[in-house]
C-alpha cells in the first residue's frame, strides 16, 4: 500500500479507564506509534501519516501543551540517530511556526538529517487542521497560477503536498469521523474505524483494517 493515515484517538480516555497518572497517554501512545511504524513498514506500506496534535489542541492547559513539547524534543533526541539507521524519511505536517523556536529547530533538524531517504516516509501531523491546510494553501498559490488551477497542481502547495492520497484511513477509540484530517487527500480514502483505544491498538488489529482495505473495491465515483 502507498500510504495509511492514522487518526491515534482514545490516549485520554484509555487513561481515565486505567486510572493512570496526567499525560502517560502521550508516553503510551508514543511507544504504540513505535509499534505501528514497524508493522506498516513490514506490510509494504511507503508512506505512514499519523494525526498526533491538532490545531484545536493548542487550546488544551497551558501545563499539557508544554508537557508535549518537552515530550516532543525528548522523542526527536532520543529517536533521531535510530530513524536514520532504519533509512526512514521524516517529515512534520501542519503550522509548525506555532512551536517554540528550539522545538521547530529539533524538527527541522530531523527532517534535513532524515531527506535523503525515499523508500518509506513517516508524517507526523502536528499543530494540524486540515481546513487551516486549505486556507494556507491558497494563500500561498501565485496569483497568475489560478486561472488554469488543476487539482494536481493545487495539491502541490498543501502542507502534505509530498505525501499520496491515503488509501486507507484508521481512525481508533470509537469515533466515526474524520476531524478536520486530511481533508483535501482524504477524498477516497477508504475509512476503518475502531472502538480500541490507540494504546490498546494490536497488531492482529492493523492486519484486520489491511485486509478490511483489501475487500474493498475502489471505483472513485466511477
Amino acid at each position: 500500500m502507498n500510504c495509511i493515515g492514522i487518526i491515534m484517538d482514545g490516549n485520554r480516555r484509555w487513561v481515565k479507564k486505567k486510572n493512570l497518572p496526567q499525560f502517560a497517554e502521550y508516553e503510551a501512545g508514543y511507544q504504540k506509534l513505535l509499534e505501528v511504524m514497524g508493522w506498516a513498514r513490514d506490510a509494504g506500506t511507503r508512506n505512514l501519516i499519523v494525526y498526533a496534535f491538532s490545531t484545536e489542541n493548542w487550546n488544551r492547559p497551558e501545563e499539557e501543551v508544554s508537557y508535549l513539547m518537552r515530550l516532543i524534543e525528548r522523542v526527536i533526541e532520543e529517536r533521531a540517530q535510530k530513524i536514520a539507521e532504519e533509512k526512514m524519511r521524516v517529515k512534520f505536517i501542519g503550522e509548525l511556526d506555532r512551536f517554540p523556536e528550539r522545538v521547530r529547530k529539533s524538527m527541522k533538524e530531523l527532517e534535513e538529517k532524515t531527506a535523503m531517504f525515499k523508500d518509506y516516509t513517516l508524517g507526523i501531523a502536528i499543530s494540524y487542521g486540515g481546513k487551516a491546510e486549505i486556507i494556507s494553501a491558497i494563500k500561498r498559490l501565485p496569483r497568475e497560477a489560478a486561472q488554469n488551477l488543476t487539482e494536481e497542481e493545487f495539491s502541490k502547495y498543501l502542507w502534505a503536498g509530498d505525501f499520496p492520497e491515503p488509501e486507507l484511513i484508521i481512525r481508533t477509540g470509537g469515533q466515526k469521523r474524520l476531524s478536520n484530517f486530511l481533508l483535501w487527500k482524504a477524498a477516497y480514502s477508504e475509512l476503518y474505524f475502531t472502538d480500541t483505544y490507540w494504546p490498546d491498538f494490536s497488531k492482529e488489529e492493523f492486519l484486520s483494517a489491511i485486509n478490511f482495505y483489501a475487500g474493498t473495491q475502489r471505483n472513485f465515483g466511477k
